[in-house]
């Protein structure tokens, strides 16, 4: 039952007046150059209306009138595109060793790239490089430091939503209860947003990479660790609390014993991450063990395509725990699509077949499966697309309240 807080509340002539607003805005990014007539056919909003919109949208800055010369005569019709330069948004995606920075403009497209080595680093020293990084890009591409007006922040961890605080994150120091948004946004002086960078690669595949050819789909990254990230009726699903696709949690966990006392673990038979799938690599591959050298998954995936036998049995392995994963999400949201990443996912010559094998023999109506199409990029791609969205409607928000 709806709260009564979360009960709709009837539409005014503002909020219908900023519905259409979007709406032509949108029509016109998708059509640009785009005339007034065109726009009231494409949307079915009276001419009157549409020009009183074109006007805010002229006022705000997002669009401007341009010529169309490649229709010949118009009869004296004006034509309107999307102006991106009007604002813009930075972009970060925050790992353990690196981090990627993005200054973007409202359609999204990147306008400079800065990347920054911070092996080590904790979560406040990472504040104190984004700032740094921000800094460069504005200088880099010439703009107004007062025309970046938001920023969007992919972190390893559960963000939760109400407060910005980052949780379950181990991969840098000081992330783990880190005040992210309040401390990022303090440091930038401008509005942020915090989002996990799974959440944001499920964003960027479903805004610029494979995720883009179905409604709802499953990102399921591999590596290090295991992350996913779920796009339903193309809304990316954040949860209560920020933790959906939290996928560990879905298998009975065993007891070990950690610094701090016991903790619960995913089952090494069940775990598609690199450090249990090497556990089961070095049984079948002792040869390639040496004091001097660690085996790695590029190795074993290496040998696999040498038509190595044990490595191939390895693969085989991998593909039914990634299988595992992906059923538990399918079973439950019945998902069209499965996209996998990740430093093990993007071998999708070796993976994508055994896993459809293992998928169609245990679900009725088994996803189709494909590789990531933006590779270790997703998730600033994700963070910057969500940057430039959030940058129009902060830009449409302060217009209406002004």
């Amino acid at each position: 039952m709806n709260s009564p807080a979360a009960r709709p509340t009837p539409a005014t002539s503002a909020t219908v007046r900023e519905l259409n607003l979007r709406t032509v805005w949108r029509v016109i990014g998708e059509n640009a150059p785009i005339s007034r007539a065109e726009i009231s056919r494409a949307t079915g909003i009276s001419k009157p209306t549409v020009s009183a919109v074109l006007e805010d949208l002229l006022q705000i800055g997002l669009v401007v009138e341009t010529a169309d010369a490649s229709r010949g005569f118009t009869y004296g019709a004006v034509f309107f595109k999307p102006r991106p330069e009007a604002a813009h948004a930075v972009a970060f995606d925050v790992g353990a060793r690196h981090l990627r920075a993005a200054l973007v403009g409202l359609d999204g497209t990147e306008v400079v790239r800065r990347d920054a080595e911070v092996e080590g680093r904790s979560a406040e020293e990472m504040v104190a490089a984004a700032v740094d990084l921000a800094r460069e890009l504005v200088e880099a591409a010439g703009v107004a430091p007062a025309s970046v007006q938001h920023a969007v922040v992919g972190v390893p961890g559960v963000v939760d939503q109400r407060d910005g605080r980052v949780w379950q994150a181990t991969n840098v120091p000081g992330m783990d209860g880190f005040t992210a948004r309040e401390r990022f946004s303090e440091a930038l002086q401008i509005p942020v947003t915090v989002e996990n960078d799974i959440n944001l690669a499920a964003h960027g595949e479903y805004a610029r990479g494979s995720g883009g050819t179905a409604d709802s789909f499953l990102f399921l990254s591999i590596g290090t660790g295991v992350g996913a990230g779920l796009v339903l009726g193309g809304n990316l699903l954040r949860g209560f609390k920020g933790a959906a696709g939290e996928l560990d949690s879905a298998f009975e966990p065993d007891i070990v014993e950690g610094p701090d006392g016991p903790e619960p673990e995913v089952p090494p038979m069940m775990d598609p991450c690199a450090q249990a799938i090497l556990q089961y690599a070095a049984e079948k591959l002792p040869g390639e063990l040496s004091d001097d050298q660690e085996l790695t998954m590029e190795r074993v995936f290496e040998l696999a395509r040498a038509d190595d036998a044990a490595a191939q049995d390895v693969v085989r392995e991998e593909a039914r725990r990634i299988a595992n994963y992906a059923a538990v999400a399918s079973a439950v949201v019945d998902v069209e699509l499965v996209v996998l990443g990740g430093g093990i996912g993007l071998n999708g010559d070796l993976l994508l077949t055994p896993v459809a094998e293992r998928l169609a023999g245990r679900l009725p109506y088994p996803p189709r499966l494909e590789t990531s199409a933006l590779g270790s990029g997703a998730v600033l791609a994700g963070a910057e697309a969500l940057a430039a969205s959030l940058t129009v409607e902060q830009l449409i928000r302060d217009y209406f309240r002004a």
